[in-house]
């Protein structure tokens, strides 16, 4: 073998090795690229644990009062105050964001599971049901639906299971009309018709080949979804409608804040630092995951 054919092959091995990294391993080389994600990955992580393993952070219970320091500053027996109760803050916000993120978790993870299997399938069934589909989702959409979940959360006592099936039964539906949009491309593929042809099912067809081909749709959707339960649930536990005392979340810190500002401003402004972080931290995740996913990102070809 000459030196020139062997200096081109070795070239050539060269260029085809990053043709052969995996799909996953390029979309998270692209997101950790990205500083403000990674960034935002850590905050959140830090939240996460937190919110976990927080109790070992504060010797006070977040229900149990200590009526001999009633609307304590800041100090280094309670690091966050005390609220005029005399509940810790520190011990409250930690209950706080362990509440607001499991709600906001276990809701987006299901209505990107119904978004997935309600678009997918209405786009892929066709006919009767998707028509059906669409005239739900149609008209869910102009439903005011922060009404209705305000209506039943305050009905059912701010029970957080139940904030979780209503959120869940009224979260899916924007998500599922971009996904039905986005198969009713998909269901034109080639894979899709050599499955139909080799007489694979229906609903088959749908979980094996159109959701897994939405997966980068439904990941950045599942983490912006975070972001809006968080602040639907806060908004409606603020107002009054979503979790009530004793169990708190972040909007019943902000609400029961909001009445001290000018007496005892760190009541509502450590939970709501908390929650501005979050919310940042995760919107930032979803751009970076978005940017990670989108080949005509700037990130596109980076290895």
């Amino acid at each position: 073998m000459s030196v020139t054919t062997a200096s081109i092959l070795r070239i050539e091995s060269v260029h085809a090795e990053p043709e052969r990294l995996g799909r996953t391993r390029l979309y998270v080389r692209r997101f950790m690229r990205n500083r403000a994600a990674f960034a935002g990955l850590l905050i959140f992580a830090l939240f996460v644990l937190i919110s976990l393993f927080g109790g070992f952070l504060s010797p006070y219970n977040y229900a149990t009062p200590d009526f001999l320091a009633l609307t304590q500053p800041p100090s280094a027996a309670h690091l966050f105050g005390t609220t005029s109760g005399g509940n810790d803050v520190l011990a409250q916000v930690i209950h706080g964001m362990q509440r607001s993120l499991t709600i906001a978790i276990c809701v987006s993870l299901a209505t990107v599971i119904l978004s997935a299997v309600i678009g997918a399938g209405a786009a892929y069934l066709r006919g009767t049901v998707e028509k059906v589909s669409l005239g739900l989702i149609h008209f869910l959409l102009v439903v005011p639906s922060f009404l209705i979940l305000a209506l039943i959360a305050n009905s059912v006592a701010g029970d957080w299971r139940v904030l979780i099936v209503v959120l869940s039964a009224f979260g899916w539906v924007g998500a599922a009309r971009v996904i039905w949009s986005v198969s009713t491309t998909l269901r034109e593929r080639e894979y899709v018709v050599m499955a139909e042809l080799m007489g694979v099912g229906r609903w088959r067809i749908i979980v094996r080949h159109l959701i897994p081909n939405l997966a980068s749709l439904l990941i950045v959707n599942a983490t912006l979804g975070v972001v809006g339960t968080v602040l639907t649930e806060t908004s409606l536990s603020f107002l009054g409608f979503g979790i009530k005392v004793p169990d708190v979340s972040l909007g019943v810190l902000l609400q029961e804040g909001s009445s001290s500002l000018t007496t005892a401003p760190w009541i509502f402004f450590f939970p709501a630092a908390v929650l501005v972080l979050l919310t940042v931290s995760v919107t930032l995740i979803g751009d970076g995951l978005r940017d990670a996913f989108d080949p005509t990102s700037a990130a596109r070809g980076r290895r």
